[in-house]
């Protein structure tokens, strides 16, 4: 192969390999573009997710994300964590973030917990309806890390 066949294959795979990685660490923003339509049901008023378009495009398709695992006390399950974008003192549930910087992940394999940031890999699930569940769910997930 001629020296310019070799820069024109290494070129295709820079830009592959950074198309990929550009769309695997985009997760979080693409998770952001959500609104709340206020909703009923028999305990009250709720908040329902209304899904942007870019993250109605990525549903079903796997996903990378990284975060943190948000621990519960007595209640962490290593094959159901919750994920968040952010640090634990700024969590959804601990201070700044909203609900769309957590998600639920429904791993393969059952993890040990850490404090660490983790990247996980999963298919993506949108829920609207179930309350008792977060809005992102990463199902048949695997620990990247």
């Amino acid at each position: 192969m001629t020296k310019m066949k070799y820069s024109l294959l290494f070129f295709v795979a820079i830009l592959i390999s950074s198309t990929t990685l550009h769309a695997q660490e985009s997760v979080w923003k693409d998770l952001s573009e959500v609104t709340y339509k206020i909703g009923q049901d028999e305990w009250g008023e709720l908040y329902l997710p209304v899904f942007g378009p870019k993250i109605k495009k990525i549903e079903g398709t796997v996903v990378e994300a990284d975060g943190y695992i948000i621990p519960f006390e007595g209640m962490f399950k290593p094959e159901h964590i919750i994920l968040s974008s952010l640090p634990l003192a700024e969590c959804f549930f601990c201070g700044s973030g909203g609900p769309e910087t957590v998600m639920e992940v429904m791993l393969k394999t059952p993890i040990t917990y850490t404090s660490k940031r983790v990247r996980v890999r999963g298919t993506l699930t949108l829920n609207d309806k179930d309350p008792e569940k977060l809005m992102y769910i990463l199902t048949n997930a695997q620990l990247l890390n």
